[in-house]
């Protein structure tokens, strides 16, 4: 009886062994989706799951998930450091009624790349940031929620947020919202990114020091807004234009503007503490509106 204990102690382990290594090796540094896959295979290249969420279970932390052709994927939330990437291929996610992509783990880096974002009117956020330490936007295209592009809402450490060439489009809140809370922050750069018929262009609630440069920023109801003492937006190298209300500070938030072009808004400036490096046209606009005095030039 001893004898045969053991002997089932010894084929328990080598079950639980051999059943953890599979899992293991289910996850693949580097896996593939079609529209024409399923999310019972592998994701490998010649058997591609479906779905950024089937793919992502057997995606190893870090890994990255490619898009084999032009499909739409499905909303999905990420919890682990992972690269999104279907440059060239233009990777969709319809998300009716839902958030698009949800960031929620304690300390990821996640980047996504080349993927359309259409909410269909009644999407709730495009992008939503609850937890995180940095997330990379390039070439995305958020368009047609009912709240925001990009809401940023981590209540611990430091966000990150970069985005690159990108697109925020016909969403009834914000292109990009900023609201940080408790101890957390948000540090945010953009470049070269559009962003158009949204309620607010760029807006930092809370908690957030932000760098928009060489961006369109038009048809919005304000195009670029900071709105508490603990926000600081420097914008440098922008169109600002057919806006109500182009530049916009509230709350003793402070925006330094250099280089860029404020025209065509109902009110170009509006607010106190923006403050000028120089070299902006702020004209032909209802009422220009003017800046709070020169911002230091080192």
């Amino acid at each position: 009886m001893t004898t045969f204990k053991s002997t089932l102690k010894i084929f328990t382990f080598f079950v639980f062994v051999f059943a953890f290594a599979s899992i293991a090796q289910a996850q693949a540094t580097r896996t593939w989706v079609s529209g024409v896959g399923d999310d019972v295979n592998p994701c490998s290249r010649t058997a591609p799951c479906k779905t950024f969420a089937g793919a992502i279970s057997k995606t190893a932390t870090n890994g990255e998930i490619n898009c084999l052709d032009p499909a739409g994927y499905g909303a999905i939330t990420i919890t682990k450091s992972i690269t999104i990437d279907c440059e060239d291929t233009q990777g969709s996610i319809l998300a009716s009624l839902v958030n698009g992509v949800i960031v929620n783990g304690s300390g990821i880096a996640v980047r996504l790349r080349g993927i359309s974002i259409n909410g269909a009117g009644n999407g709730i956020n495009c992008v939503r940031v609850l937890n995180g330490a940095s997330l990379v936007l390039d070439e995305i295209v958020c368009a047609g929620f009912s709240q925001h592009g990009v809401s940023v809402e981590n209540t611990t450490g430091v966000m990150k947020v970069a985005i690159w060439n990108s697109s925020f489009r016909n969403n009834a809140g914000n292109g990009i919202n900023t609201f940080s809370t408790g101890s957390a922050s948000t540090q945010l750069s953009i470049e070269s990114s559009l962003f158009s018929h949204n309620g607010v262009g760029v807006n930092l609630v809370l908690a957030t020091t932000a760098a928009l440069n060489n961006s369109i920023v038009s048809h919005n109801t304000t195009g670029i807004q900071a709105g508490n003492t603990s926000s600081f937006l420097n914008a440098r190298d922008n169109q600002i234009s057919n806006n109500t209300t182009g530049v916009n500070t509230a709350a003793g938030a402070t925006i330094r503007i250099g280089g860029n072009l404020v025209t065509a808004n109902g009110t170009g400036l509006a607010g106190a503490n923006i403050f000028s490096f120089g070299q902006n046209f702020v004209d032909g606009n209802t009422t220009n509106g003017a800046v709070s005095g020169p911002a230091a030039v080192q």
